[in-house]
């Protein structure tokens, strides 16, 4: 168990209508911990990662970061959000807005920075991405990796206790994957504490603490990478394997 939890999920369960996504889920993330969620379409992955900032809620059970639980609404919810960088398979960045302000928007408004501290943190976060030579460009005259590099940046501006990545990598030419999954694995050697959703087992293997398999809106398996890809436990997990480890 987690020595120091910082995400905490108790019996949770989550419906869309009749339909059961998040079935008595039971999750605990340690400070520092890369948590990568795997597992078929339709498991309820990402409606796991969207619950714990509340872009999805719940029926039943309890989530909790840093000991509270999360708020429902107005603005303990906006600094809980604050608190949980969110990145998405779509960058969602200003068309209309430059790198930089994509990047320090949010810091002035929710943070209540100053402009120049919050361009000066910008900046620093985006060479950290390598990407401060694309601070004056629109994300419109970026490649898809360099936009969700940017969507990074913007959520470590914050200064969020966690990360939540939901398929980061999906949306992007194979080429592209690397680049992202490189900023992740740094920030992972920082640290930062991450939940990841993916298909990339690569990444699970190398960066995780540990794998959570899914399927049908349950926790299968939560295990070391090592434990999880070398021996499999269930028939779910040895299945799903089986189909996307094809040699």
């Amino acid at each position: 168990m987690a020595a120091d939890p910082l995400i905490e999920l108790r019996d949770v369960n989550k419906y869309y209508g009749d339909l059961h996504v998040l079935r008595d889920i039971d999750l605990t993330v340690g400070r520092g911990e890369v948590v990568v969620v795997i597992g078929p379409s339709g498991s309820g992955k990402s409606t796991l990662c969207r619950t714990i900032n509340r872009l999805e809620t719940i029926e039943s059970g309890t989530i909790t970061l840093d000991g509270r639980p999360l708020p429902e609404e107005g603005r303990a919810l906006a600094r809980l959000r604050a608190e949980v960088g969110m990145v998405f398979q779509s960058f969602n960045l200003f068309a209309h807005k430059t790198v930089l302000q994509n990047v320090s928007l949010a810091q002035t408004k929710v943070r209540r920075r100053g402009k120049e501290d919050a361009d000066r943190r910008s900046r620093e976060l985006l060479d950290r991405v390598g990407l401060l030579n694309q601070a004056a460009k629109y994300p419109a005259q970026l490649s898809g990796g360099q936009q969700q590099r940017v969507a990074i940046a913007r959520a470590l501006a914050m200064e969020p206790k966690a990360m939540l990545f939901d398929e980061p990598t999906s949306a992007l030419d194979p080429e592209m994957i690397n680049e992202v999954l490189e900023v992740m694995r740094q920030l992972a050697r920082d640290g930062m504490t991450m939940v990841v959703v993916t298909h990339e087992m690569g990444f699970a293997r190398s960066a995780a603490n540990r794998v959570v398999f899914m399927a049908d809106g349950r926790i299968v398996e939560d295990r070391s990478p090592e434990e999880f890809f070398t021996n499999p436990r269930s028939d779910r997990a040895k299945d799903f394997l089986s189909k996307i480890l094809k040699h």
